[in-house]
């Protein structure tokens, strides 16, 4: 079978070689943007050497850290060795809208070399010691009752110090944790304490989305994450579908923000009137990225039904009149499923509702005596007062005896009237004072007070409190009553 070649592929051939020309027609490039490091930082070194190192290429680099192994993300001279290549002004506007101050962008360092097989697999077995380094780590660190989690550990390839990421959440004391993992691995240790999506950049992998966790591919900023923006791009806030792999939300709301915002400014306000190829209508909802309105007609269809419509955001008019109009009047025979309407239900209304409905109770015409029996009545006289035409009259004279007559200071002149159950007695016993105690001659005003429950009280003869009366002395007379 033979093989044709496509125009696209030698296209792309054409290229390739055109980029080889030139490449081959400059020098060495004199600064370089390398990528290193296990949190992924970024520096600009100065390179010297003669080859010419291409983007992704791995270079050994000597950084602030150490001697480590780096990668290549292009150059920044004008003499660069491809078209991938970018200016420096480039790079200093990429830093400003990626973080500025914030972006971790280091610049002392050099470029020693570009890495041999012989660097590549020694790093290769530094790499394989991290995890063995890490449990030393968290053993020392249980040891010693330390409320810390040892995240990774990060040797590099000159072996001159080891990094140790850890979460906790507070202030820790690591002397002594130092001096015994420095004393295992016979080098310099040093502890980083990292958040939640430090965590995820060190040891996640793919998101849900299938690429690789932005934070660990090219994120270097980040930032937290409002629930604004959650709720802008989403349309439901499961934590599990809004979540990332560090339990915080996806690093992704935060950078397309900018674009829902300004399409959701495109799309016109809920409840707003707007015109449209089917006619006007009132606005239900919109979707962000369709770019698409829900629009609920005036006109109803022809089988009398208001429908809505799905309209694109381009195809939206101004709408002829700026008020719905009104909605359509009911029928008094019902609805047309021949079930009664509320407007026009003739079923009786609830008994108390409105006198006036047929339902409500009975209007008394003014003058005419009540059927129900006062409420002041004693209870064995309401029985007869409810049978009774005129019960509100002489009954109710007769149910509260008049009160006997009281002179100007509030005291009763006819002791003969009042009861004896309620009152002192008509003619008490004169009392006669005990011994030390002032005689009292004075007359009784008001009257008796009852003592309230049985149980209370000081009865038991120990000391009265403040708040009780002190017990009186027995009278010598008959009880009252008697």
């Amino acid at each position: 079978m033979p093989i044709h070649p496509l125009p696209q592929f030698e296209a792309d051939l054409k290229l390739q070689d055109d980029d080889r020309k030139v490449y081959e027609s400059l020098k060495a490039p004199k600064t370089l943007v390398v990528r290193f490091g296990a949190m992924k930082l970024v520096g600009e070194f100065p390179y010297d050497g003669s080859i010419k190192p291409g983007c992704g290429s791995k270079v050994v680099v000597r950084t602030q850290r150490g001697t480590e192994i780096g990668e290549m993300l292009t150059s920044t001279c004008p003499n660069s060795g491809c078209s991938k290549s970018v200016s420096r002004q480039d790079m200093l506007k990429y830093i400003e809208n990626s973080g500025g101050r914030d972006y971790p962008f280091f610049t002392e360092g050099r470029v020693l070399r570009v890495a041999t097989p012989e660097d590549m697999e020694r790093q290769t077995k530094v790499e394989q010691s991290g995890h063995e380094l890490k449990m030393i780590a968290r053993r020392h660190a249980e040891a010693l009752g330390l409320p810390m989690k040892v995240v990774d550990s990060e040797p590099i390839l000159g072996g001159e110090r080891v990094f140790f990421y850890y979460q906790s959440e507070q202030r820790l004391d690591f002397r002594d944790l130092g001096r015994l993992v420095g004393q295992d691995v016979h080098t310099r240790v040093e502890f980083r304490q990292v958040g939640a999506r430090d965590e995820a950049r060190l040891t996640a992998d793919y998101e849900k989305c299938g690429q690789h966790c932005c934070c660990k591919n090219f994120l270097k900023v980040l930032k937290p994450i409002s629930m604004k923006s959650a709720k802008i791009q989403k349309a439901t806030l499961d934590p599990l579908k809004i979540s990332g792999r560090c339990g915080r939300l996806m690093c992704c709301l935060r950078y397309e923000d900018e674009t829902y915002e300004s399409l959701r400014k495109k799309l016109p306000k809920k409840k707003s009137r707007v015109g449209t190829p089917l006619g006007d209508g009132t606005v239900v909802d919109g979707q962000i990225l369709t770019q698409l309105v829900l629009v609920r007609l005036d006109e109803p269809d022809k089988d009398g039904k208001i429908a809505d419509v799905a309209v694109p955001v381009e195809e939206l008019t101004a709408p002829n009149s700026a008020t719905p109009p009104p909605m359509p009047a009911l029928r008094p025979e019902g609805r047309s499923d021949g079930r009664p309407d509320a407007r026009t239900d003739t079923r009786p209304a609830r008994r108390g509702s409105d006198p006036r409905s047929p339902g409500g109770p009975p209007r008394r015409e003014p003058g005419l005596p009540s059927d129900r029996p006062p409420r002041d009545l004693a209870p064995q006289d309401r029985g007869q007062a409810s049978r009774s035409p005129n019960a509100r009259g002489p009954e109710r004279s007769r149910s509260r005896p008049p009160l006997p007559p009281r002179d100007d200071q509030g005291i009763s002149t006819n002791l003969d009237d009042i009861p004896g159950d309620e009152f002192p007695a008509q003619n008490p016993q004169p009392r006669t004072p005990e011994a030390g105690q002032p005689p009292n001659d004075a007359p009784r005003r008001g009257r008796r007070r009852r003592r309230r429950g049985g149980g209370g009280g000081n009865s038991g003869g120990g000391p009265n409190p403040g708040n009780e009366r002190p017990p009186q002395a027995p009278t010598s007379g008959p009880p009252p009553g008697a």
